[in-house]
């Protein structure tokens, strides 16, 4: 019973047994049992009517023995007789008095008031309510404590967040907690890490198409002043502007392309293809690229795998990862492509023979515009495996970059049955 639940009902129950527990103490400390003091007073009255009954039957001296004997009782009754003359002497029968005319004489009986207590009667009759009052409002205090707190933290976690503060975390104050508090701490501070962390690619993103976009532009500045200086030389330099401004549309249609991705404005899947088909197609055209250079492109594995896709994306992500394992492979390598499908799910691994990147830059590959820092760049924006990854998870399914075992990187696409 860890969770609020569990701590509700244990609260709720110490706090009845408490009350009951205090009923009952009270009860026996002071004799304040249910009707007590209705009891003794019926006590009393009975009492007082045999008193008078004794008096008229077998005289005065009958009822004062009986007063005696009980006043010596376990529950004493107090009775006074009192003689005094006839004279104006009227039957009395109210409340703890009687009086009657016995022998020409006026008898009266009472009740003797006992002398008040330390704890007054109304005290003792409202002692368990203000116990039980009592522990209801310690356990209310103890409540309401408990659950404030991680509001309050909540909250300030929130406002912080508001103002940008994406590094904040609420998870350590409540890290003895073992219940749903705990969890929504928790949750708050994936969602904190997470809102950090896109934050940082934003601010990256930024950055980079900043960078990239600043190279094309100066070499156009360049190549205008240039023009500017020596017309003579327009239709070299012209040249020279289309592929700057080839350039510039690629990069921009490449983060548009991501942009898409990531906020999930695609078609859904509408084409049933055999992706084995998709693949073989990219590597005939990926193998007569690469002859230029010595690089052979081999597959082997599976001969079909049809479900519903949306066949420009996952052609773009195939294209992409091959694509990029002959850019940063050496002249005269070997591309190897590898399929199989198992437990309803395509598995196709391409493994190159560059050199590769250091282990822990292996996850940060699908970020845009990441580039191995012992990669040797070529061309590109860095996009390419970003975008595949993007269009993979699309599908449901997942991308993964591996060190290959004799050298080079191999990456690993997953993509279950539709």
């Amino acid at each position: 019973m860890r969770g609020l639940f569990g701590k509700f009902f244990l609260v709720i129950w110490v706090t009845m047994a408490a009350t009951i527990a205090g009923l009952f103490t009270i009860s026996f400390l002071f004799g304040n049992v249910p009707f007590a003091s209705e009891v003794r007073h019926q006590q009393q009255i009975f009492a007082l009517d045999v008193a008078v009954n004794l008096l008229a039957q077998s005289g005065p001296a009958a009822a004062l023995a009986f007063a005696r004997a009980a006043a010596l009782a376990p529950q004493p009754v107090e009775l006074s007789l009192v003689e005094s003359s006839a004279k104006d002497c009227v039957t009395l029968r109210s409340g703890s008095e009687r009086q009657i005319i016995i022998g020409g004489t006026c008898q009266h009986l009472s009740v003797r008031a006992n002398a008040e207590g330390v704890v007054p009667e109304i005290l003792l009759k409202l002692g368990p309510w203000i116990a039980a009052l009592i522990a209801s409002a310690a356990s209310a205090y103890w409540l309401a404590r408990y659950l404030i707190r991680p509001v309050t933290y909540l909250r300030q976690g929130l406002s912080a967040l508001a103002r940008g503060e994406f590094e904040v975390r609420i998870g350590d104050k409540t890290a003895g907690w073992k219940d749903e508090v705990s969890e929504l701490a928790h949750d708050f501070d994936v969602s904190a890490s997470r809102l950090q962390e896109l934050q940082e690619v934003q601010q990256r993103l930024f950055h980079d198409v900043s960078h990239e976009l600043r190279s094309p532009l100066s070499r156009l500045q360049a190549a205008l002043g240039v023009l500017r200086q020596n017309p003579s030389k327009l239709n070299p330099l012209v040249d020279r502007m289309d592929r700057e401004i080839e350039r510039m549309d690629a990069l921009v249609g490449e983060v548009l392309t991501l942009a898409r991705l990531t906020a999930g404005s695609v078609d859904q899947p509408s084409q049933t293809l055999n992706l084995i088909d998709l693949l073989n197609e990219i590597l005939d055209d990926a193998a007569f690229e690469a002859q230029a250079r010595g690089i052979s492109v081999a597959h082997e594995g599976v001969t079909t795998f049809v479900r519903p896709v949306n066949g420009e994306l996952i052609y773009r992500a195939m294209e992409n990862v091959i694509r990029n394992a002959i850019k940063y492979s050496p002249d005269n390598a070997r591309i190897s492509i590898h399929s199989a499908v198992s437990d309803g799910r395509l598995r196709i691994e391409v493994t190159d023979e560059g050199n590769g990147v250091p282990a822990p830059e292996l996850e940060r590959m699908f970020q845009p515009f990441a580039r191995g820092s012992d990669a040797n760049v070529r061309e590109g924006f860095g996009l390419g495996l970003a975008i595949a990854k993007q269009a993979i998870e699309q599908h449901g399914g997942r991308i993964a970059a591996l060190l290959a075992v004799k050298g080079g990187m191999t990456i690993r696409i997953e993509i279950p049955q539709g």
